[in-house]
């Protein structure tokens, strides 16, 4: 009996044992992984699993990090590592990372750790200085945090890596963007010529300019296209151009075909330096496309004048790398009209005292933007705009377009490109010439009507002559002696959590924005119902909103909410449409392009006529023309938002990581039926608000916080007590039997 039981345990441990050993077998073998987390931080996206399942050639991660950093950097490492193993899961063969020692230990560099800096210096990868608090004292320590993605013979850095934001989305991106490249490249015909023009007249005054590397500009370059060649399979030829003694670069200059700095400057007696002119500037050239690189930038200063500087030379690589991008076409195109008195990409010139005042460009719109996108221009004018183009992004027109115009952005819409509008309800005018003693005077808001709208309401949407003012606003500290603290700046809606839509994918993930002097935009029911359209309202201003109308006065100090809550309401800021749109010009005279002449003389519609009468028609006139006219299109998408300052520089960050910044690129993503990538990109957002609850709710969670746990646990041991009791009686009554 005793050796049966004893059996029995050996057979029962036996069986345990089995089972645990095939537990683990199948924990190694089998993957399975589970991300509860909302946003799934910590799995990658469907496209990044696409990107590195399909490489074709050997991909390898070069990390250089240094160990055992403070909070919070030693959380990006850690960050980092789980993201790289997870793309090696879903990865193929072609795929691998590595991470290098580069850290020193007890103040003293090894000699692999030495290396591994030379390695990294190599590669554009530098340290930098972080905080660190130790034994109650601040210190600042020297960390290497970058990593360099190597493909084949190019290269592309994330030169510091400094939180976990959009992480993914930075590599996911730039092994999608080598892969480009390396297709571009492949692709290309005949070499891309580097020209430096370069007047050797310009060496006189160079040193009176401040430009005493000048004379050593032309090496540097040779070295810069000697060492990129490689990377671009040897597709790269440098030329040295002087047009103070070449004719032919000078008249290639004088015709206007290279738009770059030139300087002119008197006879200096002092110096015995006579007068004269030159011109400095890099051309890339390669068939028709051409860009240019500048070397030296005017800077102009009050008080202390005109200041030339030249670009450093550890930027002439990552400058020539990024116009070779460009001028290759690497990224997708976005359109970006360029006439109608839009908006500039690049910042004008600065301008001496006294100048007209400039218009802000878009630098950190165009800078977000060129990391994914290639900007082209486009003109309207010409007459067509090219439809290889799935976007086109109109940011404050202010001049009136003609009906010609207004047909061609409606064919582009009819042919299945999409829209991106910024348009503002108000000209913005500031007042020129000198200011008086008293209060300066404002800017003027004239009301814009450039037959965009006419446009707009046959699809649907409305822009109201407007500025939504809202309570729930940005917040301006202000200086102390201004009596310090803050105030609100009304036309600077702060919208929340609950006003943004999350049902569309790319916006599931924007917490919150900034909406800057933006008008109400109405989505007209009937209309869009009857074009069989789908309306998204994007995000609406808080229920504490009004509208300011003309006349239009935004200085903080005189805007007032309403003192009746019956004027308050959310007004919708944005709005998404998208289907097969009907044509503004179905059943209307096709309009007809005016020539340059006409526009230029200002001839009427009926002085052309009589004109055109009393002139013999051309044999073409005669000829009549059908088809090429499209009534309805395929699907497209219009974004309407009332507020060019959306993409201003004042609201978006040349990161490219602000609440603001990810919304725009999402928009750009979704029109360009890229919204992986766009959900990828606002995963990990750094604001990330709890739900709102009411004054209720409140009050029930913190009675319950103060009675209600107290009460449960007095409750849960009167249980407990009556239970042990019961217990005793039980075992009592069992002995007195």
């Amino acid at each position: 009996m005793v050796n049966k039981a004893r059996s029995q345990k050996i057979a029962k441990f036996g069986i345990y044992l089995v089972v645990i050993v095939l537990v683990n077998i199948a924990a190694v073998t089998l993957f399975l992984r589970v991300d509860v987390t909302a946003n799934r931080v910590y799995s990658i996206s469907t496209a990044s699993r696409q990107v590195v399942s399909t490489l074709t050639e050997p991909l390898t991660i070069n990390v250089f990090f240094t160990r055992n950093l403070p909070a919070p950097h030693n959380n990006t490492e850690r960050y980092l590592r789980d993201l790289l193993e997870e793309y090696a899961i879903y990865a193929n063969r072609f795929f691998n990372y590595r991470f290098y020692d580069v850290s020193a230990e007890e103040g003293d560099v090894g000699a692999l750790a030495r290396s591994n800096q030379e390695l990294a210096r190599s590669y554009g990868i530098n340290p930098i200085q972080i905080q660190v608090i130790d034994e109650d004292q601040v210190k600042f320590q020297q960390a290497y945090m970058g990593l360099v993605i190597l493909y084949g013979d190019l290269i592309e850095r994330i030169p510091t890596i400094t939180a976990t934001e959009q992480l993914e989305y930075e590599l996911t991106t730039s092994i999608m963007r080598l892969n480009r490249k390396i297709g571009a490249l492949m692709r290309l015909q005949g070499k891309i010529d580097i020209k430096l023009i370069l007047s050797s007249s310009l060496k006189q005054v160079a040193g009176q300019i401040g430009l005493q590397d000048l004379l050593s500009l032309p090496q540097k370059i040779e070295e810069v296209v000697t060492q990129l060649n490689p990377r671009y399979f040897n597709r790269l030829e440098f030329r040295y151009l002087d047009p103070s003694i070449d004719s032919q670069a000078l008249q290639q200059l004088e015709s206007g075909k290279y738009n770059i700095l030139s300087l002119r400057w008197p006879k200096i007696e002092k110096e015995n330096i006579p007068a004269g002119t030159g011109s400095i500037g890099l051309v890339l050239e390669h068939g028709k496309r051409s860009t240019q690189v500048p070397l030296v930038t005017v800077v102009r200063l009050p008080i202390i004048g005109t200041r030339y500087q030249m670009v450093e030379p550890d930027e002439l690589e990552n400058l020539i790398g990024g116009s070779i991008e460009s001028l290759l076409d690497i990224n997708e195109d976005i359109g970006y009209l360029a006439d109608k008195g839009t908006l500039p990409l690049n910042r004008p010139p600065a301008m001496p005292p006294g100048a007209p005042q400039q218009e802000n460009a878009l630098t950190a719109f165009r800078s977000i933007v060129s990391r994914s996108y290639s900007l082209r221009n486009v003109s309207v004018a010409d007459g067509s705009i090219p439809p290889d183009l799935d976007c086109l992004v109109i940011a404050r027109p202010v001049e009136k377009f003609t009906d010609y115009e207004l047909f061609v952005i409606d064919q582009y819409l009819m042919r299945g490109g999409n829209l991106a509008l910024f348009v503002d309800p108000f000209n913005e005018i500031f007042p020129s010439g000198p200011q008086g003693l008293g209060m300066p005077r404002g800017p003027q808001y004239v009301p814009l009507q450039t037959g965009l709208e006419k446009l707009l309401e046959h699809y649907g949407l409305r822009i109201q002559p407007a500025y939504v003012m809202d309570k729930e606003s940005y917040r301006q500290e202000l200086p102390d002696q201004m009596g310090g603290g803050d105030r609100p700046i009304y036309f600077a809606p702060l919208i929340q959590h609950r006003m943004i839509n999350q049902d569309l994918d790319f916006m599931r993930n924007i917490k919150r924005l900034i909406a800057v002097k933006v008008a109400p935009v109405d989505a007209i029911e009937d209309r869009y119902r009857k074009n069989e359209l789908a309306v998204h309202r994007l995000f609406s201003s808080s229920e504490n909103s009004w509208e300011m109308r003309q006349p239009i006065n935004l200085n903080p100090e005189l805007i007032f909410p309403p003192q009746s809550d019956k004027k308050l309401q959310s007004f919708a800021l944005a709005y998404l449409m998208e289907g097969e749109f009907p044509s503004y010009f179905e059943g209307k005279p096709i309009p007809e392009k005016t020539s340059d002449e006409d526009s230029a003389e200002g001839k009427t519609d009926t002085e052309k006529t009589t004109e055109s009468d009393q002139t013999e028609k051309a044999p073409s006139a005669e000829v009549e023309s059908q088809g090429g006219f499209i009534a309805r299109g395929r699907p497209g998408k219009i974004f309407l938002i009332g507020s060019s300052d959306m993409i201003g520089d004042n609201i978006i960050d040349p990161q490219g990581r602000s609440e603001n910044a990810v919304f725009i690129m999402n928009v750009l993503d979704a029109l360009n039926n890229r919204s992986d990538i766009a959900t990828m990109r606002a995963k990990k957002q750094r604001f990330n608000p709890l739900d709102e609850t009411g004054p209720g709710t409140r009050t029930f969670v913190k009675a319950f916080n103060i009675v209600g746990l107290p009460v449960l646990v007095v409750g849960f041991g009167i249980i407990t007590w009556f239970r042990r009791a019961s217990r005793k009686r039980r075992i009592q009554e069992m002995f007195q039997k």
